[in-house]
């Protein structure tokens, strides 16, 4: 049975965030095609995309490497996501579903109930799901798809730490959806933008696994 290249594309992607394959690291498609089990093919397709989303970088003389992101870049990286996150908000609460609901007061339930338990590794997954979640409730794919591909370089370039007050942090996701439920786009979008921006605190570069910005101006234009 062939594996798609969007499999294999995963499962490199995968392993680029958790760390296996480090910074400027070589992408041979020899090797990847041992190590998934598959042919170069879907290796070859799954590198090309990877390259279009920013993780893999083509050099001369040396092939298919892992990208090295500049501070700069993850700085302008977690701005971008700040301001798309309030715009999905505020697309949900005009186009959520019934389902989109149920799942997000679900989280919101699960999210709170652990906060108060001080269980916080099951409060990361939680967080995760329901801005995936919120996302999907936009019903803009081109969005969607954007907020998942930075959720992806956001785990590669940060480390993310605990909310230092996770029952606040989690009340605040339960007026977000309660605003999405009232259709209050402003409102929502207004919520999450706060959101975010308190949730920008806890994100802390990967220091070794980035290059400093690099000033190549002359001089004053």
């Amino acid at each position: 049975m062939r594996i798609p290249a969007h499999t294999v594309c995963t499962a490199i992607r995968d392993d680029i965030v958790s760390g296996v394959f480090g910074p400027g690291g070589r992408l041979t498609e020899e090797v990847l095609a041992r190590r998934y089990g598959v042919s170069r093919v879907p290796v070859r397709e799954a590198l090309r995309t990877l390259e279009s989303e920013g993780f893999v970088t083509t050099r001369r003389h040396a092939g298919a490497c892992v990208a090295e992101p500049t501070e700069q870049e993850a700085a302008d990286l977690l701005e971008l996501r700040m301001l798309l996150e309030p715009l999905a908000a505020a697309r949900a609460a005009r186009r959520r579903t019934e389902a989109h609901l149920k799942v997000l007061r679900g989280l919101v339930r699960l999210g709170q109930e652990r906060a108060r338990r001080g269980q916080g590794e099951d409060l990361r997954s939680l967080g995760g799901w329901f801005h995936e979640t919120l996302a999907q409730a936009s019903g803009s794919p081109g969005l969607i798809a954007l907020l998942t591909q930075m959720r992806h370089k956001v785990a590669w370039m940060y480390v993310v730490e605990a909310p230092v007050r996770p029952v606040e942090s989690w009340a605040e996701h339960g007026v977000i959806v309660d605003a999405v439920a009232r259709g209050d786009a402003e409102r929502a979008r207004a919520l999450t933008a706060v959101h975010a921006d308190r949730a920008a605190g806890a994100h802390r570069l990967r220091v070794r696994t980035l290059q400093p910005a690099v000033n190549t101006a002359s001089g004053p234009l």
